[in-house]
């Protein structure tokens, strides 16, 4: 029998709770690893992604030759590295003959492999290699653009699905309110070809323009490089309904008879109930009623004593 040891020192229960499940997630971590061999263009691939995610990153420098994720027991190990780490997200650069400069971009949900893109690199070019203002580059605590251009990302299935990938790896911690001196740079990715997009930061700059408006323009900061896109794996049926599960208390009521229509807006329907007009009863105030009113007036105004109705006893 497996023995479970409840926590009783104070720190333990803090990072337990941390890693526990939570019903908002504002943040996902990534793990950058090395496979079994790696270049010089792909080491330096993964540092500029680690500095682009010090803060929700962690790297670790030893080679692993188990690391396999398209191959059947291949995720035994990705699967570990998630669980000890509590990590979401993973990038994995391998090189090799068949398959070079190799990175394969992956997700995890509940510690198990949710889906995997693989894509390979071509004209790196780093940080450190593009000219510009040191003052423009990305600060800690900034929130990118992301500029995806070409029908690819729209209709072909791979792209699709690098879209969503790039997405989650790069858009850092969600938040509610947000500095608008903190979007200073964009992410721009343009399909080159069906399996071929280009990808590189900018940063962006506010020129006078003469008017209340600034000029805005894009500034080369780098890392850029050519995605070749190789290989994806979808996640699989069941795992995707788990994930996309959402939780009662987050979910709104549904309205009934309630439709939004795109040029007149939210539209709704009422019932009315059959009135049921032939088989109600007239009121009491009805017209012969004043019209008795009015003779019983006229009589007094002649002289007669009008009739007067005799009480009912009750008893």
């Amino acid at each position: 029998m497996i023995r479970i040891k409840t926590p009783t020192k104070k720190r333990i229960i803090r990072e337990l709770d941390k890693r526990a499940p939570k019903l908002i997630e504002t943040g996902k971590k990534t793990l950058v690893l090395n496979g079994t061999k790696t270049s010089n263009v792909l080491n330096a691939v993964l540092a500029e992604i680690y500095h682009l995610k010090r803060d929700n990153a962690i790297k670790y420098t030893r080679k692993n030759d188990n690391l396999r994720p398209f191959e059947s027991g291949g995720e035994t190990s990705l699967e570990f590295f998630s669980l000890k780490t509590d990590y979401s997200l993973f990038v994995l650069g391998s090189h090799s003959k068949k398959r070079p400069n190799n990175l394969v971009i992956g997700r995890t949900y509940d510690h198990h492999i949710y889906d995997l893109v693989e894509v390979g690199v071509e004209n790196f070019k780093s940080m450190e290699s593009c000219s510009y203002e040191k003052k423009l580059a990305p600060h800690t605590g900034s929130k990118p653009f992301f500029a995806f251009i070409g029908e690819g990302f729209e209709s072909v299935e791979e792209l699709k699905h690098l879209k969503e990938v790039l997405l989650d790896l790069f858009r850092g911690e969600v938040v509610t309110n947000l500095n608008l001196a903190g979007l200073d740079r964009v992410y721009m990715c343009t399909t080159v070809s069906k399996n071929k997009v280009f990808f590189t930061q900018c940063a962006i700059q506010l020129k006078k323009s003469g008017t209340t408006v600034p000029r805005i323009e894009l500034a080369e900061v780098g890392p850029s490089m050519d995605f070749l896109v190789r290989r994806h794996r979808q996640p699989d049926d069941r795992l995707k309904k788990e994930a996309m599960k959402s939780s009662p208390d987050s979910t709104k009521k549904k309205e009934k008879n309630v439709s939004r229509d795109p040029i007149e807006g939210k539209v709704g329907k009422i019932y009315i109930p059959d009135q049921k007009v032939g088989s109600v009863s007239l009121p009491n105030k009805a017209k012969g009623v004043k019209r008795e009113r009015r003779e019983a007036k006229m009589k007094n105004d002649a002289g007669e004593p009008a009739e007067k109705k005799q009480k009912e006893d009750l008893d």
